[in-house]
This record gives structure tokens, sequence and C-alpha cells, in this order.
């Protein structure tokens, strides 16, 4: 069991601070990185270009870089961080167990065989960032019917057994990945793609950010619209089967959702580890688990942590830019090693 029946603190007020802090580590964020500019041009080109005012000169190069490596990079940290978070709510909603993101289940690890095929296969140039997103899809797509198969037990979904079969089909993806790494030829940046698959935005693009916007858009608002059912679920099968919902049928629809949202995002920003799964843990210690509250809040607070990661990332030994996934860890680990000293029932959770 997953969720709390602790009095949960004031969710307007929590939406107020979160939408804030968004806000906040959105102008932090593109105000500073690597390249030295003042952080008033940063600005100055924004204002020229959204309004035609241009207070102060600044040079073609500055502009290129606060437009076209800056903002499309904090943007997609955060659409990035947004819809992981989403996966990790529904997830855990879907298996009934603390432990479930996208890695845990296969789905993360499928999706990067799908792109990872097409960027050896060198199809990615041809087919473009929309059908990189579908290959990743796919790939998410069929490591979760594997899943699926190994965990269907007397016609339903068994949550353990979710569990058990992703953890299976997660280390198969991962060889799979490795493999074609391995036997790529000479003209496969190889480097590029495994520092790709630990999660990087250092190449975002404009024309990148729509597709995975709008998905993760609609699978929150969707998830969100579930969030009755999903509070049902948490209290067992039978319970939400008296109250009029389908379990089986809920869990394949979040899943599906949940492999979707995971190939695109996989697509473009690579393998980020730790976020759907840390996320929804750090907001339900504060907000309990109705899911109403849980994943709007989730959803922002993965916005804002995986911006600041992407700060952190870029700036903490520079010129070397570390993957997002190395930073996440660095966080994860000791606040799931915390987590688990402090709450008896996480541990409990994660074996039913």
């Amino acid at each position: 069991m997953i969720h709390s029946f602790r009095r949960p603190a004031s969710f307007p007020v929590m939406l107020i601070i979160m939408t804030a802090a968004l806000l906040l580590s959105l102008i932090f964020a593109l105000s500073f990185g690597p390249s030295r500019l003042p952080t008033h041009t940063v600005w100055e080109v924004a204002l020229y270009h959204l309004t035609g005012i241009k207070l102060n000169s600044f040079s073609l190069a500055q502009e290129h870089i606060v437009l076209y490596l800056r903002f499309p990079r904090v943007f997609l940290a955060a659409i990035t961080g947004a819809g992981l978070a989403a996966v990790g709510v529904m997830l855990q909603a879907a298996v009934r167990n603390p432990m479930a993101d996208p890695y845990i289940i296969g789905v993360s690890p499928g999706a990067a065989v799908g792109a990872v095929l097409m960027l050896i296969l060198g199809w990615s140039d041809k087919i473009g960032q929309s059908g990189l997103a579908v290959a990743a899809f796919f790939g998410g797509l069929l490591a979760f019917a594997a899943v699926g198969l190994m965990a269907w037990r007397n016609g339903r979904l068994t949550p353990s057994r979710v569990i058990l079969a992703g953890v299976a089909v997660s280390y198969l993806c991962t060889s799979l990945s490795s493999f074609l790494l391995l036997n790529s030829s000479e003209h496969v940046p190889s480097q590029a793609i495994l520092y790709w698959l630990m999660g990087s935005v250092a190449g975002a693009r404009w024309d990148q950010l729509a597709l995975p916007a709008l998905l993760v858009a609609a699978g929150s608002v969707y998830a969100l619209v579930k969030a009755r059912s999903l509070n049902l679920i948490a209290l067992g099968d039978e319970n939400a089967c008296a109250l009029g919902v389908h379990p089986d049928q809920l869990r394949f629809q979040l899943m599906i959702i949940a492999a979707l949202l995971t190939g695109v995002l996989v697509s473009v920003s690579g393998g980020v580890g730790f976020v759907a799964l840390m996320v929804p843990h750090a907001v339900r210690l504060i907000t309990g688990g109705d899911h109403q509250r849980l994943l709007p809040l989730a959803v922002l607070s993965g916005a804002v942590f995986l911006v600041w990661v992407d700060l952190a990332a870029r700036l903490v030994i520079q010129p070397v830019e570390l993957p997002l996934t190395i930073v996440t860890a660095f966080i994860g680990t000791p606040f799931f090693l915390w987590l688990l000293r402090r709450k008896e029932s996480f541990v409990e959770g994660a074996g039913s």
C-alpha cells in the first residue's frame, strides 16, 4: 500500500508555491549557463523577440545562445521532469507498488532499445525526431507487452508479478542496448549514444518541444480525471470493483499511457533515471495519497526538480557536462535511504 491517511498540507497553498517555484526556477536556469553572458542580456534578447523592443545591443552569437541553446534546453528539462513524475504516479498507482517506475517495469529500457536501434541504423536522420519518438514508443510498448504477458495470471494482471517481470525485461533490454552498441560500426558515435542513454537535454531544439509537451499535458489530464479511480484501486481490487471501478482495465490504460509518455521522453532526453521513482514519494510525504492532490503537485515538482538537475549538470564541473542520471542518482539514493529508515510502511509496501 502506498497511500497515506494523515492530514495533508493545504493543497491550494502548495499549488501556488510550486507554480511560483517553477517560474522562478525557469528564470534562474535561463539566466545562468557555461557561456558567460550578462543576465540582463538573456532577458533583453527574450524581450526583443517577444515585443520587438530592443533596449541594448547584443551580438548574433549572444542571441543564438539565448534563443537556440538555453531556452529550448530549460523548457525540455521542465517538460521531461513533469512527464516522468506523472508516469511515476500512474505506475505506482497501477501496480500498487512504491518501487514502480519506467525502469523497474522495463518500459524505459525498452524505449531506449528502439531509439538506439534507429540511431545505429542511421534512420534518425531520415525520419526525424518524430520517427525516433515512434521507435522509442514501440520499443517501450513491446517491453510493456512482454511484461504484461509474463504478469498475466488467471485472467488478470498481478501487480507483484508486474514488478518481477519488469525487472527481468529491464535487464534484457539493457543488455540488448549494450549489445547493439558493441556491435555497431565505427561510424556510429557510441560514446555519444551512451551519454544520451544516461539522460541529457543538451541538444534540445524548439521543434522537439511540441510533441512531448502535448502528450505530457494530455496524459496528466487523463490521470487527473481518473484520480478517484486511482484512489480506489489503492484500497485493493475487491474494494475498487465493489465501487464500480475495473482495476485491470484501468491498469492497462495507465500502462499504455505510461509507455507512450516514456517513449517520447526517452526519444528527446534519453534515459533520465530516478525522477519517476523519487518525485511522487517526495510529494506524497507532504500531500498524502489523494491523487487529485498528488498528481498536479508531482508534475510541478518534477519540472522544478529536473530544471535544477540540468543546471547542476552543466555548471558543477565545467567545462565537462554530466549526464542527468548521475546527478539524479546522487540526490535520489540518499533520499531513498532516508525514506527507508523513516517509513517502515514504505518497506512493507514494496513487497505487496
